[in-house]
């Protein structure tokens, strides 16, 4: 009866969904939201995109919507992956040309913002000079468009119009005028580094690298429940009335009791006895902090080295997060002993070979070390993201989106592969990995 009664709601409320119908007609469930509950996040637990899921609910369309607690969701089947787009003879890009590539961004000397992305420019040439010796040709120009540029007045150079792709800008309040502009020329706009513009969820040429918190929160969680369902979830509170990682927790939290799945709780404070008792002497218990700063790491490490001194039979990993990276020269032993995941759109160590051997590269290159205050290093940014863009653009013209099957580009430091955001939107990097310090000492990353 019950079996019944849901599929008799599910072709009742798809009746009422021609437009929804019309697009995809095959639904593999019906979902009710929860609270905290995103489209993105509905979307990855179902392995669709979001473009499917927003077509199947054509509600989530209307200007203003909110998702809500309690909201039905239509879950249309997965869609068997297209074959790339056949290129048109009226593409713009053609495969094979010449590439012509613009670089907009602030290359000065004078402050911190041009001495990084002279940095990336200089990565982007590394590129286009790697891609020369492949036989691929590229005509760059470069503008210098800082914080205080019209960049109106850069765009009315008569070479800008011609482009095929074009890097930056850098600052949010210069990336509507440009992104309107590739638009009505057919160029690319590749934005680098983190904005708080929201061009790409209506503007189809924009290509947005950077992904926002609530995103990165989102595959962390979905990553975890990929590899640690089965174990104990041990959260330990670390008394950090500063940090903001509790997002990141209780969406965790929430995952594990919609699949009736129980964890723990303890404290950095606990007793000795206390802290034990969170841990199972069975299953892989996997550590979460609700803190991602280092006194507090340090902390939990003595804590952990504690208990492996009365329960050393216990098995341990740790799920982190991405500002460890910055504590490895400290913590890497640590990580090693206690098997941790980190979860990131990025992984730089200098002793991995295909860092090493860019690195000193860049020093043939231009007499200089890479700056080392900064990770990820500058240079390998430009670098990974013009070998993936102007790689895909000589092989597959205008038709190129960077999907995942469309690259088989492999990164040196960041890892990139797009998926289209919204009906008539951009693309945004969805790529992500989880850097893996092993008890072998072997350091390695897993895809997304």
């Amino acid at each position: 009866m019950r079996q019944f009664l849901r599929y008799f709601i599910l072709l009742t409320l798809a009746f009422y969904s021609f437009e929804a119908m019309a697009q995809t007609n095959v639904w593999q469930d019906i979902y009710e939201t929860k609270k905290k509950d995103t489209i993105y996040g509905i979307s990855q637990k179902y392995g669709i995109t979001m473009e499917e899921l927003v077509n199947a609910n054509p509600e989530m369309k209307k200007e203003g919507y909110k998702l809500k607690k309690g909201t039905k969701v239509f879950i249309p089947k997965k869609k068997v992956e297209e074959t790339v787009k056949p290129v048109q003879q009226d593409m713009k890009t053609m495969p094979g040309q010449t590439l012509r590539v613009g670089i907009m961004l602030p290359l000065h000397d004078v402050d911190g913002d041009g001495k990084r992305m002279v940095e990336y420019y200089r990565g982007v040439l590394m590129a286009c000079d790697s891609l020369r010796q492949q036989g691929v040709n590229t005509d760059v120009h470069a503008w210098n468009v800082n914080i205080d540029s019209d960049i109106r007045v850069t765009l009315l150079d008569e070479s800008a119009k011609n482009l095929d792709v074009i890097f930056g800008p850098l600052y949010t309040k210069q990336v509507q005028p440009v992104a309107d502009f590739c638009k009505s020329n057919d160029i690319k706009l590749v934005i680098p580094f983190s904005i708080s513009a929201n061009d790409v969820q209506t503007n189809d040429h924009v290509y947005q690298v950077y992904q926002n918190g609530t995103q990165l929160n989102d595959r962390a969680i979905g990553a975890y429940m990929g590899l640690f369902k089965d174990c104990n979830a041990v959260f330990i509170d670390c008394n950090d009335t500063t940090s903001r990682k509790g997002i990141f927790t209780f969406g965790l939290r929430k995952q594990l009791e919609a699949q009736n799945i129980s964890y723990q709780i303890t404290n950095l404070s606990s007793s000795e006895t206390q802290f034990q008792k969170a841990f199972s002497k069975t299953k892989k218990n996997v550590v979460i902090l609700n803190t991602g700063r280092s006194p507090e790491l340090n902390l939990a490490f003595r804590k952990l080295n504690e208990l492996r001194l009365t329960q050393p039979n216990i098995d341990i990993s740790m799920f982190g997060y991405n500002e460890w990276l910055s504590y490895e020269s400290v913590y890497r032993e640590l990580f090693h002993r206690y098997d941790t995941y980190i979860p990131s759109t990025y992984y730089y160590y200098k002793g991995l070979t295909r860092i090493a051997s860019f690195e000193q590269n860049y020093k043939n290159w231009f007499g200089l070390e890479l700056q080392d205050q900064y990770i990820p290093r500058f240079a390998i940014t430009g670098y990974d993201q013009a070998m993936f863009f102007l790689r895909g653009l000589y092989e597959r013209g205008s038709a190129f989106d960077g999907t995942r099957k469309e690259s088989a580009y492999k990164h040196i430091q960041i890892p990139l592969h797009f998926k289209r955001v919204a009906e008539g939107g951009g693309m945004q990097n969805a790529a992500f990995e989880l850097v893996h310090y092993g008890k072998n000492q072997v350091i390695g990353t897993i895809d997304y």
